[in-house]
C-alpha cells in the first residue's frame, strides 16, 4: 500500500519562496533539476513502456480525449481525470515462467495519489459494475512481481465493466494473450482501454466515474529486420454474456481508433502503420483455435 503524503504544500510553498528569494542559485539549481527530471520521464523512462510512440489524440480540440499520463511498475496508463477512467493502459507480455511468483490478490483497491478527482475502491460500491483492471493482475503480478501489482490495484488502472464482461470475456481474452500469444511470438505489446460513446452515463455511487460503452484491446508484435509487425484488434461491448466466441469481436485498429479518438503507434513508418491498422487477420495469433476457450468462473 503506497503511504499517503503528509506534506501540507499550501504551509510550505510561501517557505520555498522566500528561500528561493534569498538564494537565486538553488531556485536555478532546483529548476535544472525540474526540467532535468522532465527530460528523463519523458525520453527514456516511458518510451521503455511503449512501443512506437504514445497513443495520441486525433484531436487536440477533444477534451474527451484528454489524458495525462502515469508510469507505473510494468505498465503505463493515459488517465482521464474528467473521465474518472485511463482511456488506454500499454503493457508487455512476455511467456510466463514456472518460476515467476504467484503472488496473493489485495483485497481492496488504491486511490491513486496522482488523479484528481480521487476516485476509490468504494466508489464502485453497489454500483452493479465490476472494477475492471486494464492491466490485468495476473500477468502483471506474475511478470512485474509485487511492485506491478500493488500498482495494477492503483483505481486510475480502473474502469466500470459489468459482470459478465469483466468475469467471463475479458478475462478470456487475459488468458488468451497470455497463454497463447506471448507463447507463439516470444513478446507482445498491448494497448487497451474504454470506448465511449452517445450520452454520458456516470456511477451512481460516484458522479465522477463515466462508464463505458465498450472496451477495446489491441495486440501487437515487435518488428524485426526481417519481418513487419502483426497486429490484432478488438472491440467488445459492455452487453456480452460472456460465452460468445472472441473472432466474433475482431475490428481493425482503424476502427478503434474511430471510435476511441486516439492515433495509436503513430510512431510506425506511414506504409507500414497504413496497411497494419486497415486490415484484420487473426490467422498469426492462431484465434481460431482459442476463441472459445471457456471462462475460469
Amino acid at each position: 500500500m503506497r503511504k499517503k503524503s503528509s506534506i501540507n504544500w499550501l504551509k510550505l510553498l510561501p517557505g520555498l519562496f522566500r528561500i528561493a528569494k534569498r538564494h537565486p542559485s538553488l531556485w536555478l539549481l532546483g529548476l535544472i533539476l525540474g526540467l532535468g527530471g522532465y527530460a528523463y520521464e519523458v525520453n527514456i523512462a516511458r518510451p521503455t513502456l511503449l512501443y512506437q510512440g504514445e497513443p495520441r489524440p486525433l484531436s487536440a480540440k477533444n477534451l474527451d480525449t484528454w489524458f495525462r499520463v502515469f508510469r507505473n511498475h510494468g505498465f503505463i496508463v493515459g488517465y482521464s481525470d474528467l473521465r474518472g477512467n485511463p482511456l488506454w493502459v500499454e503493457y508487455a507480455l512476455t511467456p510466463m515462467t514456472e518460476s515467476g511468483p504467484s503472488l496473493k490478490r489485495p483485497s481492496r483497491f488504491e486511490t491513486d495519489w496522482r488523479g484528481i478527482n480521487r476516485v476509490s475502491h468504494d466508489s464502485y460500491q453497489k454500483s452493479g459494475y465490476d472494477r475492471g483492471h486494464m492491466a490485468p493482475n495476473h500477468a502483471i503480478s506474475r511478470l512485474y512481481g509485487k511492485l506491478g501489482q500493488t500498482d495494477s490495484f492503483l483505481m486510475t488502472n480502473i474502469t466500470p465493466q459489468k459482470p459478465n464482461l469483466n468475469q467471463k470475456l475479458w478475462q478470456r481474452l487475459e488468458a488468451v494473450e497470455l497463454d497463447t500469444f506471448a507463447k507463439s511470438f516470444g513478446k507482445i505489446w498491448v494497448v487497451t482501454g474504454p470506448v465511449f460513446s452517445g450520452s454520458v452515463e456516470r456511477l451512481a455511487s460516484d458522479w465522477t466515474v463515466e462508464i463505458p460503452d465498450a472496451f477495446y484491446k489491441i495486440y501487437i508484435t515487435e518488428a524485426t529486420p526481417t519481418t513487419k509487425p502483426v497486429a490484432l484488434g478488438f472491440l467488445v461491448p459492455q452487453t456480452v454474456n460472456g460465452k460468445e466466441p472472441l473472432t466474433q469481436f475482431e475490428a481493425s485498429i482503424d476502427r478503434i481508433e474511430a471510435q476511441t479518438g486516439l492515433d495509436f503507434f503513430a510512431d510506425l513508418d506511414d506504409n507500414t502503420e497504413k496497411a497494419l491498422e486497415a486490415g484484420i487477420d487473426d490467422r498469426p495469433w492462431q484465434l481460431q483455435a482459442v476463441s472459445r476457450l471457456p471462462s475460469r468462473y
